[in-house]
């Protein structure tokens, strides 16, 4: 078994070391809290999406909203909605990608995996299993893990999902994206940005 405690300390250490470098040349403190290109994108939290560089962002452009699988959760339309109300984004991107691990189980595989022991599992490319056994809890049952069986599908109905919310403004345009892990190009989804088509117009002042 790994030494957690050493390798968590390394990371720490690393991470503390990359922010004293960042710090040291830090020019960034006078942006203004609202995002400046006034746009919001909810993606996935996969290690290998850089919203920045295939979005073309800088520190202060837009809002990035993350999490496994990229999907409309209750809280990611929280964060959307204060995205817009009280920060002003006026556009709203829905980005899933291709080779996402959501699609990689059931919401009945990870129930049993955490239900069995609550380490890391295991993936053969077919079969998740634990290596060890004992200490899970049942707790994984009642959660929608929102797990993906079908990619454009799913993009389609966050973005219907967001549209269909109470608190989300008819006249914000919402689009929908698949990004390409192997190209690194963004592929719209034309049911999802047809779904995402604003229904009215903003009043003006």
């Amino acid at each position: 078994m790994p030494d957690t405690t050493e390798s968590g300390r390394a990371v720490y250490d690393a991470v503390l070391g990359a922010n004293a470098r960042y710090a040291a040349g830090f020019d960034k403190g006078g942006l203004a809290l609202p995002p400046a290109r006034r746009f919001a994108i909810l993606t996935c939290m996969d290690a290998r999406l850089d919203p920045a560089k295939y979005a073309g962002l800088a520190e202060g452009d837009a809002h990035v909203i993350r999490n496994a699988g990229g999907r409309a959760s209750d809280d990611a339309i929280r964060s959307l909605v204060i995205s817009h109300k009280l920060l002003g984004t006026t556009t709203w991107f829905v980005i899933h990608h291709t080779n996402c691990g959501m699609e990689l189980f059931t919401d009945a595989v990870i129930g049993d995996l955490l239900e069995d022991n609550l380490e890391t599992a295991q993936f053969d490319g077919t079969t998740w299993s634990n290596p060890r056994h004992g200490g899970g809890s049942p707790a994984g049952r009642t959660i929608d893990w929102l797990t993906i069986s079908d990619r454009l599908g799913s993009v389609a109905s966050d973005v219907r999902r967001i549209r269909a919310h109470p608190l989300v403004p008819a006249f914000i345009p919402i689009f929908g994206f698949v990004y390409d892990v192997a190209t690194g190009r963004l592929e719209e989804v034309p049911a999802a940005s047809e779904a995402g088509r604003p229904t009215a117009s903003p009043s003006i002042p």
